[in-house]
This record gives structure tokens, sequence and C-alpha cells, in this order.
């Protein structure tokens, strides 16, 4: 009996770049066949500065190790001298050593002094206390010139006295310290404060930290023992009526050129199609025709209300009246909320979030300005280019924006939209100008908001 030949098989020939004889096309193979090809365009010179001192060598890893093992090791030794003691330490190193040198024992015992102050020092920070701390605040979120408050209670979690030391409570650039007495297993001691709220920011409280420290400033020890909460300074707001806001209020929405099947505004009759909705079948009119006709709609969409802010300092005479261009909006965007209408807020730096009166108000709390920011007409262009589907939208800006500025703005507006532009002019009398179809309206404080609004209503 014959056996049939064996069948030939073949061995897939070597990868070139991998030197491999497998056929994987997986990332890994793939990176290495990069890898290869780059190693091949090396010129040796650069082949042996790689290996030296290249991402993956024996030097860059040591020194990868080395700065680690300091960051680790070290840096916690030598993190608590201040920069007065560096001072005297390098001072008594110098001095020690010109003594020694030049045989002076004047500078000898200058020298021996200063390496005393600096053990002496030591014993100041040596130890480790134990603290359990609470960092509450009153309100986290208050308007400009509001009192806040702040409260921390310290606990001794320690078996042993503690003895005195310093807290302090970083309050954004400022900083609060209060002293610590000497404090028995169990003691609690408390300590209020309070918070300036007298310009809109988001202030950083915390975190809580004790320091121990020599008397004479040589060495400092500082450990944190609360994470920082922060506090929101809202800007000021007026409240606007709710019947009366000048704002689109409507139930139906807006209708659109597009048409639909089901809606609520009435287009046209049309022949039935098979598919359609027996709902919308016209039957006075199938009647009459002798053939069935059903109804087609106009396309509605909901109002949406577009709050556009410059915050490029050449749109403002004074800093007020950036302040005061704030408040505007914040209380347009806090009313609209509460109406249950569509609301964006576009700044000269970007989009809000506005989901909320809260959170409109906790992100204007952060807003600044800055020369470096778009202008007024970019502004307009940024808003029409992000949210071409408002039904109104309101600008807000300085005494630099007039009437000219206003129109040229229109120009890059959605046509479909009621403008809006606030202009903020220190000292002015409220006043509302129509100019063309866009509604310029000149305040001077936040209160005159609502006169302004229900002129707007009644345009």
């Amino acid at each position: 009996m014959t056996q049939a030949p064996p069948r030939a098989t073949s061995t897939p020939a070597p990868d070139p770049d991998t030197g491999t004889t497998g056929t994987s096309t997986g990332p890994a193979a793939e990176t290495t066949r990069l890898r290869r090809a780059v190693e091949r365009d090396r010129t040796p010179l650069q082949r042996a500065r790689v290996r030296i001192v290249g991402e993956e060598s024996v030097v860059t890893d040591g020194a990868q190790r080395a700065a680690a093992w300091l960051r680790r090791v070290v840096w916690p030794v030598l993190e608590p001298i201040t920069g007065f003691g560096w001072a005297v330490l390098v001072g008594t190193i110098a001095m020690l050593a010109a003594g020694i040198a030049l045989g002076w024992k004047e500078l000898i015992v200058i020298g021996i002094a200063g390496a005393l102050l600096l053990l002496a020092a030591i014993a100041f920070i040596i130890g480790r206390n134990r603290y359990r701390i609470e960092l509450d605040l009153a309100y986290t979120r208050v308007v400009v010139g509001e009192r806040a408050l702040g409260r921390i209670e310290i606990h001794s979690a320690s078996p042993k006295p503690l003895l005195p030391a310093t807290i302090e409570v970083p309050v954004g650039r400022a900083l609060a310290s209060f002293h610590l007495p000497r404090m028995r297993p169990g003691d609690v001691h408390e300590d209020v404060f309070a918070i300036p709220t007298s310009r809109r920011t988001i202030l950083q409280v915390g975190p809580v930290r004790s320091v121990r420290g020599d008397p004479v400033g040589l060495l400092r020890r500082q450990v944190k023992w609360t994470d920082p909460v922060e506090l929101f300074v809202h800007p000021k707001t007026v409240q606007l009526d709710e019947t009366a806001p000048g704002l689109i209020r409507d139930l139906e929405g807006i209708t659109t050129r597009d048409l639909t099947n089901s809606d609520i505004a009435f287009h046209a009759l049309r022949d039935y199609v098979a598919g359609d909705d027996r709902r919308y079948i016209h039957w006075k009119s199938s009647a009459r025709t002798g053939q069935l006709m059903v109804r087609q709609f106009e396309q509605t969409r909901r109002s949406v209300l577009a709050l556009g802010l410059s915050t490029s300092t050449d749109d403002y005479a004074d800093p007020l009246e950036f302040e005061t261009a704030i408040s505007i909006l914040g209380s347009l965007g806090t009313q609209a909320v509460r109406d249950e209408m569509d609301v964006v807020v576009q700044t000269s730096r970007g989009t809000l979030p506005a989901t909320t009166g809260k959170r409109l108000l906790d992100a204007l709390s952060g807003v600044e300005w800055s020369p470096r920011h778009d202008r007024f007409l970019d502004l307009a262009a940024t808003v029409a280019r992000e949210h071409a589907g408002a039904s109104v939208i309101m600008l807000h800006a300085g005494a630099p924006v007039d009437a000219a500025l206003a129109r040229r703005a229109r120009t890059l507006l959605p046509t479909q939209a009621r403008v809006i532009v606030f202009t903020v002019v220190k000292g002015a009398k409220p006043r509302l100008q129509p100019i063309g179809d866009v509604a310029l309206a000149t305040l001077g404080s936040v209160s005159d908001l609502p006169r302004i609004m229900r002129g707007v209503a009644l345009q």
C-alpha cells in the first residue's frame, strides 16, 4: 500500500525588522518594527548617544532613581530649614572652615555658636504632634459684601501632652494664624475667623496646617491636617419680574421653515402617502377632493437665550463697569433658569455652565478680564457661530461699546434672533435706545436692570 506524499509546508520568512519568523501583526509587533526602522536610520554616533543618555539608557535610569531617592529621603530632612536657617548654616560652615584654615579663634567661636543655634533649633521641631482638626465654613457660597465665617476645631489625639504650636489657615492669598496653647490628652480648642468678601472671587480656604519652629526662625516644620475648601463669592444680583422679564416665554416654541409630519404649527395640506399617521387626516378636505389629505406642520423649536459677556479690558472704562456687567448677566441668567428657559452663557474665553442658577453664579465668581481676551465684535461672532439657534441674544460690555459697535455686532448675529446690548457706564442714568432692530440699554448699576427690562418687554 502506498502512502500519500507528505503535504508541502513552508516556513514563514524571517521578518527583517524584528528578526523573527512569526506572523504576528498585533500592536506590539508593529511597535517593534517601527523601533527597528528608526534604529536603522540612526548613525553610529546617534546610537551611542542614545545608549548613554537615551530615555531607556542606564544613565537616565540611574538619574531617575537618584532623583526619587532625593525626594523621598533627603528633601524631608532639608524642607524644615528656612531661608534664614540656610544663611546661618552656610555662614557657620564658612566661619569654621576659615577659622581653622587661618587659625582665627574668633571665627571658630562664631562658627561654634552658629552650630549650637542650629542644634537647639532641632530640639524645637523633633517629635510629632497628633491632632484631629475640623475645618467648617458657615456658608460655602456668599454674595459680595456678605459676612463669611470659618471655624476650626482642634482635638488632641495624643496620649501625651502636646507643646504649644501655631495653626495656619490660608485664605486665598492671605493667611490666618492662631496660637495653639499646650494641650493635654482629650483637650479641644476652637477658633473662629472672618473671611473678607469685598470682591467677587473663588477663595481656597485651607488646608489647615500646624507649624512648629524655634524662636529664632531657623527651622520651621509644618504638617497639613485638612483638605482645602472652596468659598464662592457670588456677584450681586437683583430679582426680576417673572411676568414681564422682556424674554421670550413661549409655550409652542419658535416656528422654523423646516416641515414635519407632526408638530403644533399648521402649515398646509398634502396628499396622503402610505405610512402617514391617520390622526392627521383632514376628513373635510378629503371628502371634498375625493382623496385623502393630511396636515403638514412647520417644525417648532424651544426658545434659547444666549448671554454674551466681553472679558476684554478694552471694552470697559473702569473695573466697576466689568463687575456691574457680570451682575447684570447673573441676574438675567438666574431669572431665565427659574423660568425654565434654555440658557447658554458665552464669554470671550469660553462657555460657562448654566444648567442651574447656582452653577452659573459659581462660574461667574471666577471670571476674570484680560487685554488678551477677544473684544466685543469677536464675542458677537463667537455667539453667532456657537449658538446659531438662539432666539434672544443679550451682549454685555462697558462704556467703550457705543451704538455704532452695537449696529456692527447685529450684522454678525443670526437674523431671527432678538438682540439686546447692555452697556454699563459708571454714573449713567438708565436709558433704552432702539437702533434698528437692536435694543441698546445703558445702565449705571445693577439696580437699574428691572426698570430696563420692563421697557424691553414693552417693545
